[in-house]
């Protein structure tokens, strides 16, 4: 039986998943600067700088949470920096 090899799968625009990872990761500063200067960045706003790619959306608020953002939820949906 044969099988998908998700590493090599073709997402949005051809672009493997590493790929992905990769555009996810270096639009990561631009919306960290963003939070610093207005406080929290509407979940809206960050899928419409990825042009609507769901993968890399993701990946990008994987990555905020990794680096320590509150990345909200369905009921509060901004990126914001977490207040201990």
């Amino acid at each position: 039986m044969d099988a998908c090899d998700t590493r090599v799968r073709a997402y949005k625009n051809g672009k493997t998943f590493e790929q992905c990872k990769v555009i996810a990761e270096s639009l990561n500063p631009t919306f960290k600067d963003q939070i610093e200067i207005h406080g929290k960045i509407l979940w809206t706003e960050i899928l419409n700088q990825v042009d609507h790619d769901e993968l890399i959306y993701k990946l990008t608020l994987k990555f905020l949470r990794q680096d320590g953002y509150d990345i909200g939820n369905s009921k509060i949906p901004e990126v914001k920096k977490f207040i201990l």
